[in-house]
């Protein structure tokens, strides 16, 4: 899964090109990176102060909401609870945690928000702890706790809950997703027409740049230590999201371990290091599909994406050169 803690060897990094001149940029911290929003048309500094301060609330309910590192979020209440009963949830948190749900199902099982004790297991947790393989009733003990069937919801009762007392939630592969549509929202109901919400190198995007054309965002060759520009996606009324491997592994008898983990088979993923990058409506379904994407590997993941029709981008790592695949669905979004 992608853990937004870890620094990333080989991230197809989304970049705004092409989407200059700007009239404003507001820039920030959330969810343990940046963001930034570019606005095409011109404001006056009022306007701009008002949406930056609107901006800044939206980031904050998220952050309590779905938080793991603030132990007065809601989601970190969640987590500590031991019970199995039913409990009050935000609309925020309902939102995300069904879609997770829906996501998981339909990528059978690829993408799981309780995967995190497995990724803490194997020593890729964000408390470092020696790296080294665990042993198989260990795995299987804590495996028992992880399953996104463990988590529910009730909308209509606004409730969650948990089916094992152990199950823990992290939303770092799909909440910012949710805060770039959420800014989104914001943006069109505040009568904002032409602009570009990122999120930790999660876009969406709405109109066209100040000279007028579609924003158009490039996405780089994962090529450590230089800026190497691959595709480049014309982005209409779209999101953008990508999700990658790192440089984070350690080799055990001569084995190498990604800490990219299947929380279908508890372990690391065996495929060579690759990036994804998705196309969709929303960057909370891009976010949670390129995470996906990225567990499946080149070749079920390149297939899902197609039988599922996503505009979906793979790079896999093959010596000093990149197998590249491009599904049907993300062809009429390419320049040129």
């Amino acid at each position: 899964m992608k853990r937004r803690t870890f620094i990333t060897l080989l991230a197809a990094s989304s970049v705004a090109a092409c989407a200059r001149p700007v009239h404003a940029t507001i820039r920030g911290l959330t969810m343990g990176t940046s963001y930034a929003v570019e606005l095409a048309a011109p404001i006056d500094d009022a306007v701009r102060t008002r949406l930056a301060e609107l901006i800044e609330v939206e980031l904050a309910a998220i952050n309590r909401a779905m938080s793991t590192f603030d132990p007065r979020s809601e989601l970190s209440e969640f987590n500590r609870r031991q019970d199995l009963h039913w409990t009050p949830a935000s609309r925020g948190l309902l939102e995300v945690l069904d879609s997770a749900s829906r996501i998981s199902t339909s990528t059978q099982g690829a993408f799981d928000v309780t995967v995190g004790p497995l990724v803490d297991l194997w020593g890729f947790g964000p408390e470092y702890r020696t790296q080294r393989v665990p042993n198989d009733a260990l795995i299987e003990r804590v495996r028992e706790s992880v399953g996104y069937q463990h988590v529910q919801t009730d909308p209509s009762a606004g409730a969650i809950r948990k089916r094992h007392s152990r199950t823990q939630v992290d939303l770092g592969a799909i909440a910012p997703g949710y805060g770039v549509d959420r800014l989104a929202m914001m943006l069109d109901g505040q009568g904002v027409h032409d602009y570009l919400v990122e999120i930790g190198g999660e876009f969406r995007a709405r109109g066209t740049t100040a000279a007028g054309r579609p924003w158009r965002v490039g996405i780089e060759r994962p090529v450590e230590g230089r800026r190497v520009l691959g595709e480049t996606v014309v982005l209409e009324n779209r999101a953008i999201c990508t999700s990658g491997t790192t440089k984070d592994f350690f080799e055990q008898d001569g084995r190498h371990y990604s800490h990219i983990i299947d929380p279908r088979t508890s372990r690391p993923v065996e495929h060579p290091p690759m990036a994804v990058s998705v196309v969709a409506d929303t960057a909370i379904e891009a976010d949670a599909s390129a995470t996906a994407l990225v567990v499946l590997g080149p070749e079920r993941g390149y297939a899902l994406a197609q039988a599922r029709g996503l505009a979906a981008l793979l790079v896999t790592a093959s010596g000093p050169t990149f197998d590249v695949r491009i599904t049907d669905a993300l062809r009429p979004h390419l320049l040129g």
